[in-house]
This record gives structure tokens, sequence and C-alpha cells, in this order.
């Protein structure tokens, strides 16, 4: 694979023109996290996921890595798919967490990378990736994004400046 910026502007548009794939995964692993930690979690729609796709790609360091996970996501096919499984999964779970962010979210990002995943299954026509790529993108944005009530104010372990 060679990345190029052209590369990198046609994975954004693909990533862009994923919303209406993404967006209700998004809100469906935030119900389902909601549910498990008694939470209510805000709902996103298509232009908060399209916003938080330009902020991603703005950084263009970040962007290139972006980029090339998609790229291999979106080819990514074993045959019979199980012997595939490790590698796909290790893919989703680090582009999820270079959507989120820095610490703590990255780390959150990747846990909820499962949590998307297993929730998710893809187009027999489509390479056995991009289900895992679609997890991504959804554990990534929905990190990443406000609606937690823990993410509404300061964080009360912050220290005072002086």
């Amino acid at each position: 694979m060679h990345v190029t910026p052209a590369v990198v502007a046609e994975e954004y548009e693909w990533v862009r023109d994923r919303a209406d794939v993404v967006v209700p995964l998004v809100n469906e692993t935030r119900d389902h996290l909601g549910d498990t930690f008694g939470v209510d979690v805000a709902h996103i729609d298509g232009s908060a996921y399209r916003d938080t796709m330009a902020a991603v790609f703005a950084d263009g360091d970040r962007a290139v890595n972006v980029a090339a996970l998609i790229r291999l996501l979106r080819t990514l096919d074993v045959e019979g798919d199980y012997p595939g499984f490790v590698v796909d999964e290790l893919l989703g779970r680090e582009l999820a967490g270079m959507l989120a962010g820095d610490q703590p979210l990255r780390l959150l990002a990747e846990a909820t990378f499962h949590v998307a995943d297993v929730r998710t299954h893809g187009d027999e026509s489509e390479a056995a990736g991009v289900d895992d790529l679609d997890a991504a993108l959804a554990a990534g944005v929905q990190t990443r994004l406000p609606g937690w009530p823990w993410q509404e104010g300061p964080s009360p372990f912050a220290l005072e400046g002086e």
C-alpha cells in the first residue's frame, strides 16, 4: 500500500459517506453502554459524526495513520475469515483509539471497540474487515464526542493552579 495525500482524501470521503451505517451503530452502542452503567447517554447525528471525521483528518499526522488503518480494514479479507480474526481485531482496536484521541479516551475507545464489534455484522459481499472498521469508527467517535454524564463538567481530580 502506498499512502499519499490523495489516499488520505479518498479515505476521508469514504468514512464521511459511511455516516448512515456508523451513526446508528454509535447510538446503539451508547444505548447499550448507558443501560449497562445506568446512565443516559446523548445520541449523535450525522453532522456530529462528519464534524468529528473532519477534526481527525485535519491533523495530518493522525490522518495519514487513520487513513492507512481504514484502507487496510476496508480491503482485509482472509479465506474463511477466522484465521484473520486477530488481525482485524488489532487494527480495529487501534483505529478506535486513534479516533478517540489521547488517554483516557483512547483506552475507553479500545474497550468500546469490542462492545461495538460483537454487535456489528458485515455484509457477505464486503471484505471481512469492514464490520471491524464500522465498529472502530463507532467506538472512536462515540468516545470522542460528549454526551456522557462524566464529561459534563471539570474533573474532580484536576488540581487548581496557583
